[in-house]
């Protein structure tokens, strides 16, 4: 009876070993674990077969970690074979690889990778399959995406000689048909992305608020309980007070709850647990994480993560230690090698263009310069500037954290760009000191050496 006792406080994450009176888990890696963490992966092509000046040093750090984490923000099949089909939604592109990057991603040293994002589903069911066997016909362990809610939801993982690795992977940025979900009753289960659906308001000072009640209450047809006593809901936006002007979220409860479930579970199977959220909230313009990111961050380290990834923005956001271990609220873009092709009809649409007339490379350049909805674009030269993270721990300790200045090549043509180098110093300098400006932020003293950004957090 006793051991049936502990076997269900260990269900709950209570009396087990390796937990402390918050719930979380130790870290439990040899000395020496590396973590190798980069931002998102717009690439269409092999890139360790093409003559790149510089990415070769970019790959001996790559390849010389335990575990080297990305977002896979592309999908990988050969559209003369392909089955499926463009959809009407897609996250601001329609990105797409050919088979070789399979075992590219392979060969530049990644082994983990999320797959939860805006562009999963861009190409369907059948996009994201064939996305996923190809890249488990190349080793490359991947979460986030799934053939119901609970495969996409489950923690994935990977063995090292270090130590064994969790990654549980979900978006906060996604496009509405892309979520899956599981069965119910006769109803069979949705295959698509863990997601997390946050509610967004835009907050306003007490006056404008009473305004757009107002304005509401003279609305004919009007639902006077949606909303809340404490905000307002108007042409399909909602309001509610706040000091400035500015969006707030609230995230899920639900989906909170089943997030920080296999994220439990993941480090109650594993020796590390890393934890990662594609998120543009509250837009590629902000230098600064949405309003509810830190306490869900710190949430997830409490149960159990030893580190948090955000990407998304496009751009850095500063990084925060948290009990020892690394939130990293953006790490921007590591490869924006974005020659897709093709692009889908629907992008000529949004772009005013004839495709009888124009180039999948014209319609790409022109989203290139205008970004997303009223986002600057990626014509300003700060989305091509990012860094690698480097974590290295000793006795099961967050030792030092090496931060890696890139440049993705702004300046460069267009099918030259986007490939990574180690910035020169100039630019490093220049990357180094706003991502110090951000990182002091949440209280992160960053050191500059030899052109290297560094955190020891015990120091």
């Amino acid at each position: 009876m006793e051991n049936c006792v502990r076997n269900k406080d260990a269900i709950r994450g209570e009396d087990v070993p390796g937990y402390d009176t918050a719930g979380s888990v130790e870290t439990n890696v040899a000395d020496g674990f590396t973590l190798v963490a980069v931002g998102d992966l717009i690439v269409s092509r092999a890139l360790t077969k093409g003559n790149h000046l510089g990415f070769d040093k970019i790959l001996e750090i790559l390849r010389n970690a335990d575990a080297t984490f990305g977002n896979m923000e592309t999908n990988i099949f050969d559209a003369r074979s392909f089955g499926g089909y463009p959809q009407a939604e897609h996250g601001g592109a329609y990105h797409v690889s050919l088979p070789e990057l399979g075992p590219d991603l392979r060969a530049m040293g990644f082994n983990l990778l999320s797959y939860a994002n805006n562009h999963a589903f861009e190409w369907g069911i059948e996009g994201m399959r064939e996305t996923c066997r190809a890249l488990d016909q190349n080793a490359v362990i991947y979460a986030g995406a799934g053939a119901n809610l609970s495969q996409a939801s489950a923690a994935r993982f990977l063995e090292t000689p270090r130590g064994r690795v969790a990654l549980v992977s979900f978006a906060s940025t996604f496009t509405p048909m892309s979520r899956a979900c599981d069965p119910a009753g006769e109803a069979p289960g949705r295959p698509g992305i863990n997601a997390l659906r946050l509610r967004e308001y835009i907050t306003v000072p007490q006056a404008t608020l009473r305004s757009l009640r107002q304005l509401r209450n003279a609305l004919p047809y009007y639902d006077p309980s949606y909303g809340g006593p404490d905000s307002v809901a108007l042409a399909g936006a909602k309001f509610k007070a706040g000091e400035k002007v500015g969006y707030s979220y609230e995230p899920n409860p639900e989906d909170v709850a089943r997030i920080l479930r296999n994220v439990r579970q993941g480090k109650q199977l594993a020796d590390f647990c890393i934890v990662t959220n594609h998120g543009h909230e509250p837009g590629n313009w902000s230098q600064l994480p949405a309003d509810y990111e830190q306490s869900l961050a710190r949430k997830f380290i409490d149960a159990g993560a030893d580190a948090y990834i955000v990407h998304g923005p496009h751009q850095l956001r500063g990084i925060e230690i948290y009990r020892g271990k690394p939130i990293f609220y953006s790490v921007a873009n590591f490869v924006m090698d974005d020659l897709r092709t093709p692009v889908g009809a629907d992008m000529y649409y949004d772009h005013n263009m004839d495709p009888r007339v124009r180039t999948d490379a014209e319609v790409t350049a022109s989203e290139m310069s205008k970004g997303y909805e009223t986002d600057p674009g990626f014509c300003d030269p700060v989305f091509y500037e990012s860094v690698i993270t480097v974590s290295h721990f000793e006795k099961n300790q967050l030792a030092e954290l090496r931060l890696h200045p890139i440049d993705l090549g702004h300046s460069r043509r267009f099918a030259n760009r986007g490939v990574p180098a180690l910035a020169a110093p100039p630019m490093a300098k220049v990357i180094l000191a706003r991502l110090k400006r951000l990182s002091g932020t949440f209280g992160t003293e960053l050191t500059i050496e030899d052109n290297v950004g560094v955190i020891r957090p015990n120091s």
